[in-house]
């Protein structure tokens, strides 16, 4: 089973490896391990977060995840969105783009850093989005019991999400933004923060409203389906595969690509710390990304957000911090190893708070009445 899930992932990391050392030799050979295990560390909330939606996929919407995801996350953004950010702020097309980071890598990482700000902005906000609609939905099952049961009260008014994001957006804008661009010396960008941040924000809710949307369609859907299913088999006509995925597991699908995009935001921005070189770039973080997508496959197959249910709310956590740290990064400089350790000890915390509440319910005699007080009161 976990070589018929990370076998890709295995043969991706050979591949990588040696292509590296053919490129740049034995240093271009350690700079895309650091630059995998960084990826690998960023992201893991991104798998547990990417599981959770995932297992609602059928088989071969799992697979497309796996294989045509797979490319857009790397080579879409991994490879293809550092040169459209280059493209974009200076005002160069895509072939003076590709050529600029081959040829000039100082000028390309300057460029990419001064658009830094927007991408923060934007991936920032989607990620808050996320953040709070989970913590102002009323679960059965709560983690941080003390903190859970309040705010899923509060999540009762309409559209508080949405509101409390365009107020830390706007004090975003005004402080770090403006302090940043005035001490730099730099025209004030605030206003490109806020328009950034507000498209971070419709992403959200337009990918998320459809991806809702179908989701609760998705049962209803599902049995229609299967109805025509038997009536093309009764017929001698096998229905596809795709005409099976639903619409539902579409929107999924694309719901995971944006959140995805939003995760590797960090990672892409932070690689330049590292190297400014775009090939040994692609090739780290690709080869992470493999490993992300081969985990979220793992959890989903192992079932192993049923059997440690704080998971998904230690993930959920880790991008309510994430998602601050990139707004804060519009203003200052925050080590993505910084960022990596937060997300890990997030979830390894709820992971040791599920293992403690196995073991409770084991003592009390397994799952029942007692399950239901127990997940109620939280941690």
């Amino acid at each position: 089973m976990l070589l018929k899930t990370f076998g890709w992932s295995f043969a991706v990391t050979a591949l990588g490896l040696v292509a590296a050392v053919f490129y740049g030799g034995w240093s271009a050979f350690g700079l895309v391990a650091i630059l995998s295990i960084m990826e690998i560390s960023l992201s893991f909330d991104n798998a547990v977060v990417n599981a959770g939606i995932l297992k609602k996929m059928n088989a071969f919407w799992q697979k497309i995840f796996l294989t045509i995801g797979i490319l857009i996350a790397v080579f879409g953004m991994r490879l293809v969105f550092p040169v459209v950010i280059v493209a974009i702020s200076a005002q160069l097309g895509p072939i003076e783009a590709v050529d600029l980071a081959l040829t000039d890598k100082d000028r390309y990482q300057e460029l990419v850093t001064d658009a830094h700000p927007s991408i923060a902005a934007f991936g920032g906000m989607f990620l808050l989005m996320i953040f709070l609609d989970f913590i102002f939905e009323d679960r059965d099952i709560k983690w941080l019991g003390w903190l859970e049961r309040p705010l899923a009260k509060l999540g009762k008014v309409d559209m508080l999400s949405v509101c409390i994001a365009l107020i830390v957006l706007l004090v975003s804008a005004m402080t770090f933004a403006t302090q940043a661009h005035l001490h730099a010396g730099h025209a004030d960008k605030a206003e490109t923060v806020l328009i950034a941040g507000v498209a971070g924000l419709i992403t959200y809710l337009i990918v998320g409203g459809l991806s809702g949307y179908f989701e609760d369609k998705l049962e209803e859907e599902e049995e229609r389906e299967h109805e025509a299913e038997e009536k093309a088999e009764r017929e001698g006509k096998p229905k596809s595969a795709i005409a099976l995925a639903g619409k539902a597991a579409f929107f999924m699908f694309l719901y995971l690509e944006v959140l995805d995009a939003s995760f590797s935001f960090d990672g892409v921005i932070g690689a330049f710390a590292i190297t400014n070189d775009i090939v040994l770039m692609a090739l780290g973080l690709g080869i992470g990304a493999m490993y992300v997508r081969s985990l979220t496959v793992y959890l989903v197959r192992e079932g192993t957000l049923d059997d440690y249910v704080y998971l998904e709310h230690g993930a959920h956590y880790a991008i309510g911090a994430l998602a601050v740290i990139l707004l804060v990064t519009i203003r200052y400089e925050i080590n993505e190893f910084i960022t990596g350790l937060i997300g890990v000890f997030l979830i390894g915390w709820s992971f040791w708070s599920s293992v403690r509440r196995n073991k409770r319910l084991a003592a009390a005699g397994g799952p029942g009445d007692g399950e239901k007080a127990e997940v109620s009161s939280g941690v």
